[in-house]
């Protein structure tokens, strides 16, 4: 087993909402009363049943509420079991699959809230990660601007598979906030369900939406590169959370081939997109989705050809390790500290800034 060290950052916590009801309180007079009158008492998505096996470890699954739920349990299972010096806070609560753009930007703005009174005050490890309404373009930049006052705020948080491709020009008024103030883009994980989460439709089984994640982030990943946002954001750092890795390698090879042959096409991507993805994008360490084998994942190390690429995560409270393997065998003592400390220390350019003002 390859050991953690203090003072890592653990870039993929998920901090539960109990239940709807506990936003009310950052909600206004209309929106309380909207939840009531419709008798609205969570939100809950498919990407993350409560009761799956990988929603939860079982020694991290309380007798009583969901995973993840409790600070203190967050506390002893996560940021003292592992020595993390910071802990960023992604919480995956339903309220982007709101079709209703006002809804969601109310219920964003609540859990954004939530997030600050409920986790940030209460622990100076946490830093926090925006939940936009990306239903609208508009509305997700003012939230931005409005949460990036607390400088515990480290990050612009998105889904995987929302409405549509995420390297859109309409979605690029969101980058340029996050740039502008020194946030990354953390591309989560999980669907707004208003696709379907296979490029071939529904499937019937939870294991059929979760393998398909990993085709949803190459998507993406072109998505973004050959629609030009790093060639208009260059200092934009994204991150893909909970997405895998081993996958990287020969999709970049795919990409780099084809990138070659049609160039002509997307002038604006001057760069190679190993060289884009090398300068621009990160992804969280969990889940390993790699043979058991210190040779192989070496080997694998050695195609993505750099080590800047990978941040620890937990991912806590999903089970994706036992005990206290979270970090894969046969690590160098100079990758470890580049994976849990120097690479998000990098990436996420707020960590260490002092709380300014809150929301």
């Amino acid at each position: 087993m390859t050991s953690p060290i203090p003072g890592g950052v653990d870039c993929d916590l998920h901090p539960a909402v109990p239940h709807l009801t506990s936003l009310l309180p950052y909600m206004n007079d209309y929106w309380r009363d909207q939840v009531t009158t419709r008798g609205m008492t969570d939100l809950v998505s498919q990407s993350y049943p409560t009761n799956s096996p990988i929603s939860s470890r079982p020694d991290w699954r309380p007798a009583q509420g969901k995973p993840g739920a409790d600070l203190a349990d967050m506390q002893k299972q996560a940021l003292d079991r592992f020595g993390v010096r910071y802990g960023i806070c992604n919480p995956l609560y339903g309220v982007q699959m709101v079709f209703s753009e006002d809804m969601q930007d109310a219920f964003c703005r609540a859990l954004n809230d939530w997030l600050a009174k409920e986790w940030l005050d209460k622990d100076a490890r946490l830093r926090g990660s925006i939940v936009i309404p990306t239903q609208s373009v508009e509305k997700s930049v003012a939230e931005i601007e409005r949460c990036a006052k607390d400088r515990r705020f480290v990050q612009v948080l998105m889904l995987v598979m929302g409405d549509m491709p995420l390297g859109k020009r309409a979605y690029w008024p969101i980058y340029a906030a996050a740039e502008r103030l020194g946030l990354a883009v953390g591309v989560h994980a999980g669907s707004a369900y208003h696709n379907p989460p296979t490029s071939v439709g529904w499937g019937s089984y939870h294991i059929e939406d979760y393998v398909a994640q990993a085709t949803a982030f190459q998507t993406q990943l072109t998505s973004l590169i050959v629609e030009g946002v790093f060639a208009r954001h260059p200092k934009l750092k994204m991150v893909m959370l909970e997405s895998g890795f081993t996958w990287l390698p020969a999709y970049l090879w795919r990409l780099h081939k084809f990138w070659r042959g049609i160039r002509m096409e997307t002038p604006w991507v001057d760069r190679a997109p190993l060289e884009i993805v090398r300068s621009n994008i990160r992804f969280s360490l969990q889940p390993v989705d790699a043979p058991p084998d210190t040779a192989t994942l070496n080997r694998l190390f050695d195609h993505m050809q750099s080590d800047e690429l990978l941040l620890f995560s937990t991912d806590y409270p999903h089970w994706q390790f036992d005990g206290d393997e979270v970090l894969p065998p046969g690590l160098s003592g100079d990758l470890v500290r580049k994976i849990m400390i120097d690479n998000p220390l990098a990436t996420y350019g707020r960590l260490e800034l002092a709380k300014e003002t809150t929301p």
